[in-house]
């Protein structure tokens, strides 16, 4: 897979040290961001769609932005917790391409990364561990507007820190699909550069050089779903980023992502996320 380092652009939301005493449990957590944890002491379980996961001291835990899951906490249990933003809507978004392992066992080096982190971000330390607390659009652009106030030589010390930590999940990532289909790169490109736009499958297999339905045909062998499904399920991730992080009514939101019947939009995202635009709001 071609990937480059200039396409990472992790910024860092959260991080700090957080001690529990058996009350460690929040139901259907969503969010538009990935979690990455380092276990300290104790013991407790996050429950994700592909079941329950453990979670020991001296290893690291991976949860994807965008996946539900239900923390699980009855003993004591310390960790340190990093929350990371990235742009998942530029011209090709690199955590797209893999699958990551939800658990890792820390190396040698990994602790202090975290708390180094903690040392030069003291103010990105959340004051309360319900996600009701921060996994709101006021919180999110806060922590946003503080990174980006930082001193650029905070910036750049994070920055390969997270790099450093996401580089040990990727050592154990699996390629979801190894695309070795340059013409399937380009329309996944085309598609991620113009998702606020009407994107038409006529032009997809223009951009490919194939006919509709050998480009449909070819483009569910190398992603393993269907363009229009493809296309629907990008919008709706970025419908649920612009309702937690800008203050725009759903309708402008569906229009912005050029779905000119709103009906159907809310059909969609109901379909693809188990709750309404509303109901995603006022929930996350």
């Amino acid at each position: 897979m071609n990937l480059q380092v200039e396409q990472m652009h992790p910024l860092v939301l959260n991080i700090g040290l957080a001690i529990h005493d058996a009350d460690w449990n929040w139901k259907n957590v969503n969010s538009p961001f990935t979690r990455l944890y380092y276990v300290t002491e104790g013991t407790a379980q996050i429950e994700l769609p592909d079941g329950i996961h453990t979670l020991s001291p001296n290893h690291m835990y991976f949860i994807p932005a965008f996946t539900v899951h239900t923390n699980i906490c009855d003993s004591s249990f310390t960790h340190y917790y990093l929350h990371i933003y990235e742009d998942h809507y530029s011209e090709d978004d690199w955590l797209e391409h893999w699958t990551f392992p939800v658990e890792i066992e820390a190396g040698p080096l990994d602790l202090s990364l975290f708390q180094r982190l903690c040392e030069i971000n003291p103010h990105m330390m959340l004051p309360k561990s319900d996600p009701t607390t921060y996994d709101n659009n006021p919180t999110l652009m806060r922590n946003l507007l503080r990174n980006r106030q930082r001193a650029f030589y905070d910036k750049v010390e994070s920055r390969g820190i997270v790099l450093q930590l996401l580089s040990h999940f990727l050592k154990h990532a699996q390629p979801k699909t190894e695309m070795k289909d340059n013409r399937i790169v380009k329309t996944v490109r085309y598609i991620h550069k113009h998702i606020t736009e009407t994107i038409e499958l006529e032009k997809l297999a223009e951009i490919a050089c194939l006919s509709k339905d050998h480009f449909i045909r070819l483009f569910k062998k190398g992603m393993g779903t269907t363009p229009l499904q493809y296309i629907n399920q990008k919008k709706i991730e970025k419908a649920q980023l612009l309702l937690i992080t800008e203050e725009l009514a759903v309708k402008e939101i569906a229009f912005r992502l050029a779905f000119e019947d709103y009906s159907y939009f809310n059909r969609l995202f109901k379909k693809i996320t188990g709750v309404t635009p509303q109901e995603y709001r006022r929930l996350y």
